[in-house]
């Protein structure tokens, strides 16, 4: 199972978990939702269940539940300035179709 961070979405997850002392890393999931099937769910994980896989990349703890690694495998995350927007970027080989969007895929 591969999930690879860039140094800037590394960085900026690091930024942010030292915001939050309690943070375990940071959860990466995949919930069933929106017009193309799947979107993703980044946040702190506050807990690390006995079932979840615990990956370090670049200095990150990344914690992913049993049902999302099948999704998540080979994905590399970035994080991305575009004007004044700015968030994670997920090129995942998975990924058949995404709607208009771009909020959700579909495998």
């Amino acid at each position: 199972m591969t999930i690879t961070l860039t140094e800037r979405a590394a960085r900026h997850v690091q930024k942010q978990l030292a915001l939050a002392p309690d943070a375990q890393g940071l959860r990466l999931s995949v919930k069933p939702t929106g017009c193309s099937g799947y979107s993703y769910i980044v946040k702190a994980a506050e807990t690390v269940n006995p079932e979840d896989t615990v990956i370090e990349v670049q200095g990150v703890r990344l914690v992913v539940d049993r049902g999302s690694l099948p999704f998540l495998d080979g994905t590399e995350v970035d994080f991305a300035r575009e004007g004044l927007n700015e968030g994670f970027k997920f090129h995942n080989p998975n990924v058949k179709a995404t709607c208009g969007c771009g909020e959700s895929f579909s495998v």
